[in-house]
């Protein structure tokens, strides 16, 4: 039986890979670039993407269970690609919801075999945007300094693949957070104290948060839904919950610990 992952390279599909590596399960990795994809040994790697179902009748060949990221494009084809799965024999599902329920997230609800949807909050990897403020200026520009529950992407990783492997998480909506709810601030102290230098948080407006993401090429939409959340975040994402040491068995990881697997990226 075939464990297959969409988006096997992103900020949250790479921890589901190694966690059911890991668990001992036979994996396939759907990713746009196999030669890139620096995954463990013996994952099978199939050049594709979620958002193009059409394209995935050989990648889901043998595939029992299947776990989806949702993430920009899948929207209009997600229902089509939860149908395409379950045709080929899919009877097990994973979702990482895309802040909201949508139209993939309902497909999968209604798809008639095992589900679980996880919902994570803020993913403690945002603060891999600012890298390259704080290498060269020891500057942090953002317009909020607000508490957010963060949470470790591998933490995410590991409840997909519990929910993947053992029984028991059939039609179960699990909302993820870290340990800590901590504001911009506090965790610039943390990032701070773990690269041996001081970090200061300049505040920057609404507008210019939004103008950064379209620089960046993300739609007016999109941007101003991310900045909305951030000036006021839901009271799940500010509520610490013990989803994942349920779930897992063991604790959720702190941003402490995620600083100290990505500190050297941040010193000069």
């Amino acid at each position: 039986m075939t464990v297959l992952v969409t988006g096997a390279t992103g900020n949250t599909g790479r921890h589901v890979v190694a966690e059911l590596v890991r668990r001992g399960e036979r994996v396939r990795a759907l990713t746009r670039n196999p030669a890139e994809a620096r995954l463990p040994a013996g994952v099978e790697l199939v050049k594709g993407t979620h958002t193009a179902p059409e394209t995935l009748t050989e990648a889901l060949e043998g595939v029992t269970k299947l776990h989806i990221t949702v993430t920009a494009g899948l929207a209009e084809v997600g229902a089509d690609l939860v149908k395409r799965a379950v045709d080929a024999g899919v009877r097990r599902m994973t979702i990482v919801w895309g802040g909201y329920v949508g139209p993939t997230e309902q497909a999968m609800a209604e798809s008639g075999v095992e589900w679980t949807r996880l919902e994570p909050q803020e993913f403690m990897s945002n603060a891999l945007t600012w890298v390259d403020s704080v290498r060269a200026e020891g500057v942090i520009r953002e317009p909020f300094d607000l508490p957010s529950a963060v949470v470790h992407e591998g933490d995410i990783g590991a409840v997909a693949a519990t929910a993947l492997v053992e029984d028991g998480h059939s039609g179960k909506v699990y909302n993820l957070t870290g340990p800590q709810a901590l504001t911009t601030s506090e965790r610039i102290a943390i990032l701070g104290s773990a690269v041996g230098r001081d970090i200061a948080l300049a505040k920057i407006t609404r507008q210019q948060a939004i103008d950064r993401l379209l620089a960046e090429g993300v739609s007016v939409a999109d941007a101003e839904y991310v900045v909305g959340w951030h000036s006021d975040p839901p009271l799940e994402a500010r509520t610490v919950v013990d989803t994942i040491e349920k779930v897992t068995g063991r604790p959720a990881r702190t941003f402490a610990q995620w600083v100290a697997e990505y500190a050297d990226r941040f010193k000069p």
